[in-house]
């Protein structure tokens, strides 16, 4: 590179470094002032004294400019704009490689919000998907095909790929007529992938590189389980997408669930991960078929007993019909904990924020409310971190993406990521890339 270039605008990086150079030569000349005691007046010692501040303020300035510029979140103007924000993509890359490892575990829509903003923060999250799932277009593909249910997977892949808002919009789209009508062409697509390659495992992971896609999405197993759950009347229904429909018509809660076969084998990949996590999360999403099916797979529990990270559990915003109807935090805790047979919870996190009233009186038409905090009933041990989390979309109330991702970084980061949490602050993430 020659001079010429080098003094070509870029990322900003240069003017912070020259003024970091001049802060730092006018805090020498300051600082020397004052030790080898020159014999200056009074007048000349205020000098002093404000070409020190001076430079403290320049270095300040020039430190946090750095910040902001190197790591390329200041926004830029006009049609020039697109050399600097290939330079910031590549430098914001590179930050977020350095970003915790942070294993989410679980499946449905709450996994696929939290995804969509935990790439914010970090490349190094790997989501691990249940594959219970036998209802909706993804369940006829699992009785047509015999292969895993596609529909967790293709969420959790859009949500953390890097695609074009038309890509996304066609892996979405629904056939309306004939007899792919309610399939979903992404479906569909991870089914084709599946065709030509030697199992789900291969096919997930090529799909996730065609999409860009940040961090790696595992399902859970490669075996072909069944949900199953024991009513407390003593029922025995099959199949996910039956358990809260069973539930509500016998008017049974859910007592327990289990998988056939039991203790399927988990891919090494996902313990793996889990092992050298950061932070584990389960959750947010469906207590008992979303959740719980992960923790029933061979060395699920064990290994997420023995990791040294934090084990985090994302409530639901949300109770339940057929699954947690009339369920608190603590009642979800305990109902994860007995199924898990040990107490691996480290910290809970939950929704303090105001709901509107028209959204309350919706959800409480179909049986739902807010799942009440009692802290005092919640084992001691766990640490319930309470925020303003919930967003309304649209009909539905689901947790803010960019804020529940922000809190878990935070809390997978600890003290290890200081730099990386300063760096959040100052270029104000949450509101870059994406919302909600």
């Amino acid at each position: 590179m020659n001079l010429i270039d080098f003094l070509k605008p870029g990322l900003r990086i240069k003017r912070w470094l020259a003024t970091g150079v001049i802060g730092i030569l006018m805090l020498g000349v300051g600082f020397s002032g004052i030790l080898i005691k020159l014999g200056l007046g009074r007048y000349n010692n205020g000098v002093v004294t404000a070409v020190i501040i001076l430079g403290i303020i320049m270095e300040y300035a020039a430190f946090r400019g750095l910040i902001i510029s190197f790591l390329g979140f200041r926004r830029t103007k006009g049609l020039g704009a697109g050399r600097q924000d290939n330079g910031r993509n590549i430098v914001h890359e590179r930050i977020l490689m350095r970003g915790p490892r942070v294993v989410v575990i679980g499946g449905g829509t709450g996994l696929s919000i939290l995804l969509r903003g935990l790439k914010n923060f970090t490349l190094n999250i790997t989501a691990v998907v249940t594959v219970s799932d036998d209802g909706g277009g993804s369940g006829v593909l699992r009785t047509d095909l015999g292969i895993l249910p596609p529909g967790d997977i293709r969420n959790c892949i859009l949500a953390l790929a890097d695609t074009e808002p038309v890509m996304e919009q066609l892996l979405e789209y629904r056939f309306e007529k004939g007899h792919l009508a309610g399939q979903s062409f992404g479906n569909l697509f991870i089914a084709a992938m599946n065709g030509i390659s030697q199992n789900f495992e291969e096919a997930v992971k090529r799909i996730s590189q065609v999409l860009a896609v940040s961090g790696q999405v595992l399902p859970l197993t490669l075996e072909d389980i069944v949900l199953y759950a024991q009513l407390k009347n003593g029922t025995v229904v099959k199949g996910e997408s039956s358990i809260p429909v069973q539930s509500l018509e016998l008017r049974s809660p859910v007592e327990k669930v289990f998988l056939r076969p039991r203790c399927p084998v988990p891919l090494p990949e996902v313990l793996e991960a889990i092992d050298s996590a950061d932070a584990i999360v389960l959750g947010p999403g469906s207590l008992f078929t979303s959740i719980i099916p992960n923790l029933l797979a061979r060395e699920m529990v064990d290994c997420i007993d023995r990791s040294k990270a934090p084990v985090i559990y994302v409530c639901n915003i949300m109770t339940q019909p057929g699954e947690t109807g009339g369920f608190s935090v603590s009642d979800h805790i305990k109902a994860l904990e007995e199924h898990a047979g040990k107490k691996i919870l480290d910290m809970a996190v939950v929704n303090n924020g105001d709901i509107d009233r028209a959204y309350l009186e919706r959800y409480a038409m179909d049986g739902s409310r807010p799942v009440a905090i009692d802290g005092e009933k919640i084992r001691s041990g766990i640490k319930v971190v309470s925020q303003d989390l919930v967003s309304a979309q649209g009909e539905y109330l689901r947790h803010h993406s960019m804020k529940l991702a922000h809190l878990i970084t935070k809390l997978a980061a600890g003290n290890a990521h200081r730099l990386l949490e300063h760096y959040y602050h100052l270029a104000n993430i949450t509101h870059h890339r994406s919302k909600n």
